[in-house]
């Protein structure tokens, strides 16, 4: 009796906890959107943005990429409101490369640091150069959308791609894992966001760092033969089971 109860109460916060999730997931962009807004009254609000630039990094040494693909308020902006203004057209390799992706980073930094030194002791002031950058980044993506994709941007998103330098020498941690049931539709394909081709990593695991985790992908495969590898995979069988088969 006692083991179903703590497997009842088990289920119920996996439960509250996926709940949760798929509304932020679903609804996160209003974040983004009232930061916004919000900051034009108060530059301070703008600060929140600081959440956005050290959580996808920390996050990026256990799971990859996730902030970017479920987290993200711009991200989920980009997914929920910008893909149906997507021209769906590839992204440049250029936009994807090493060297264009050191170079945004270093020039955005460097605008950064010196901003911020400008306006230290002026929380406003600080408050405003983030503000600065929410709003500019944005609205680059926004015009990328309309002449490429929706997440154009992310491609060489400057904490994006620091995400994807540690999840490549971190050995792509918690990766997607592509069975022998794939049929090679590339299906996986058209519909994953940073048009990556996971079809290519038949029978084995996805080694591209900038997937998102986002399972777009294993969603769409008509043989459900994308999943992710976890060492929880077992946990989270098990608490999917009818509870009933645990009671006494």
């Amino acid at each position: 009796m006692i083991l179903s109860h703590t497997f009842f109460f088990a289920r119920v916060k996996i439960d509250g906890m996926k709940t949760l999730f798929n509304f932020w997931k679903k609804y996160s962009f209003v974040v983004l959107l009232a930061m916004i807004v919000a900051s034009l009254f108060d530059f301070r609000f703008a600060l929140a943005a600081i959440l956005c630039m050290v959580s996808p990094i920390v996050i990026s040494f256990f799971a990859g990429r996730f902030w970017c693909g479920n987290l993200c308020p711009r991200g989920n902006f980009f997914d929920r409101v910008m893909k149906r203004f997507s021209a769906k057209r590839t992204i440049p390799r250029l936009l994807k490369s090493i060297p264009f992706r050191i170079a945004v980073f270093a020039f955005m930094m460097t605008m950064f640091a010196l901003g911020i030194r400008k306006n230290w002791g002026n929380i406003a002031g600080i408050g405003f150069v983030f503000y600065r950058m929410i709003v500019v980044t944005t609205l680059v993506g926004i015009v990328f959308t309309f002449i490429w994709s929706e997440r154009t941007w992310c491609s060489f998103c400057p904490m994006g791609s620091v995400a994807a330098m540690i999840a490549h020498f971190r050995k792509h941690p918690k990766p997607l894992a592509v069975s022998a049931k794939c049929i090679s539709c590339g299906k996986c394909a058209r519909v994953c966001p940073m048009q990556l081709h996971p079809a290519k990593y038949k029978d084995g695991t996805i080694k591209e760092s900038d997937c998102l985790r986002c399972g777009i992908c294993a969603e769409s495969c008509p043989k459900d033969a994308i999943s992710i590898l976890s060492k929880r995979l077992k946990i989270r069988r098990i608490f999917n089971y009818n509870l009933s088969s645990f009671y006494f």
